[in-house]
């Protein structure tokens, strides 16, 4: 004990009072001011430790609930708090960043994305001897627009649980608000590309050609996910084009990201892990039957993703649309975009609103004035949009 006290001295001699850190509606959890002070993380790792080794069953539980009757301790439990909160956001792995472009937007106002200037970039003309050179006319393109949102939640306990069970009660909150941002981003990353009925119709349709179809010019329309589908889907992909000064251009795909619901993974790992594919060159009814034995190129041409709330989002098709997308880094099929400052969720506590008789600085675990509960808040700002049909072909698996 005595050290924990001797800890507490020098927090107390460093920290500002209670009040002023306690001071306004809500106090942030998360603090830069650890990150170039080497004392204080030092005294936060101590922090860490105690709390640590009281869920272990290596120290007594009083000690804990002693150190959170001193000034200064909630600081730096809180600080713990907000560091398991984004250790547990960052340990799933966030697959819809490999095909949607991430970006940071400076507030609440509506961002705008120029496509790059179209009439620059096309093939060049030939130029006579003294002749001028041709002016390009840049030809105007629509911007694609959104704002970001503010997304969150309250967690309220009362002062007897955090008594009863104050260690599990209180490591299980940032665990869980995390795990919902994390949820939230997904969701919302899904449904930029989904609706109800599989691929999103503001985004696939026959106008952009990148639905696989035999209007896009593959042999089938929408094809269950197979080896067949997914060539029909590259070629689609391939044939994608645009118009500039009224001359054709053609985009080019290196790679290809295969994103499919949970249903699909089994199937998807089937054709990429293949060793070798035979296919059948000549497959025309009454004539001899060829087949040709090669290695599964498409295993290096095509990265595979699973997006578990495909059939969250597309109540019908859900576990039969499957998607190709290009470089998100290049011309973007979606994009979202995170609050500058605040791309990370941030959690918060309610600052207590209660004085004892006789002075002295309230412990926020104590709890509110009225009804001695505890509160916690999540905050995560994020939004985002649908960009450039031409870099992504789906199939909602219906096979019609």
């Amino acid at each position: 004990m005595a050290e924990f006290l001797e800890l507490v001295e020098s927090i107390e001699q460093e920290r500002a009072s209670v009040q002023k850190l306690f001071e306004g509606e809500g106090t942030g959890v998360h603090s830069k001011r650890g990150q170039a002070n080497p004392t204080y993380m030092a005294k936060l790792a101590e922090a860490a430790r105690l709390m640590a080794d009281v869920q272990r069953g290596k120290r007594p539980t009083y000690l804990l609930r002693e150190a959170m009757t001193t000034s200064d301790f909630p600081y730096l439990f809180g600080d713990i708090l907000d560091r398991q909160m984004l250790a547990a956001y960052q340990e799933y792995p966030s697959t819809w960043r490999n095909w949607v472009r991430v970006k940071s937007v400076p507030d609440f106002r509506t961002v705008r994305r120029f496509p790059a200037a179209l009439g620059t970039d096309s093939a060049l003309s030939g130029v006579a001897e003294q002749a001028d050179y041709p002016m390009a006319s840049l030809t105007e393109v629509a911007p694609f627009t959104y704002a970001v949102t503010k997304y969150g939640r309250k967690v309220a306990f009362s002062w007897e649980a955090l008594i009863n069970d104050e260690l599990d009660a209180l490591k299980d909150v940032p665990v869980r608000l995390g795990r919902a941002a994390r949820r939230t981003e997904a969701r919302f990353a899904t449904g930029l590309y989904c609706d109800s009925s599989g691929p999103h119709a503001s985004l696939y349709s026959n106008t952009y050609d990148n639905i696989v179809n035999t209007h896009a010019g593959a042999s089938s329309t929408n094809p269950v996910l197979s080896i067949a589908a997914l060539q029909q889907a590259m070629l689609v992909l391939s044939k994608m084009d645009y118009t500039v000064d009224g001359t054709t251009e053609p985009i080019y795909v290196e790679a290809v990201n295969l994103v499919v619901p949970p249903a699909l993974e089994v199937t998807a790992l089937n054709i990429l892990n293949a060793v070798q594919l035979w296919l059948d060159t000549n497959a025309s009814a009454g004539t001899a039957q060829q087949n040709l034995v090669t290695v599964n190129w498409m295993r290096n041409r095509t990265r595979l993703w699973v997006d578990p709330y495909i059939p969250y989002v597309a109540t019908s098709n859900g576990d039969t649309s499957w998607f190709l997308f290009a470089n998100p880094d290049d011309r973007p099929a979606l994009e979202i975009g995170f609050l500058r400052g605040h791309e990370q969720p941030e959690i918060f506590y309610k600052a207590p609103n209660a004085s004892r008789i006789g002075g002295g600085a309230v412990n926020p675990m104590e709890g509110d004035f009225e009804n001695d509960s505890v509160e916690y808040k999540v905050r995560h700002v994020l939004g985002g949009c649908r960009m450039d049909p031409l870099t992504t072909v789906a199939s909602n698996g219906s096979g019609s």
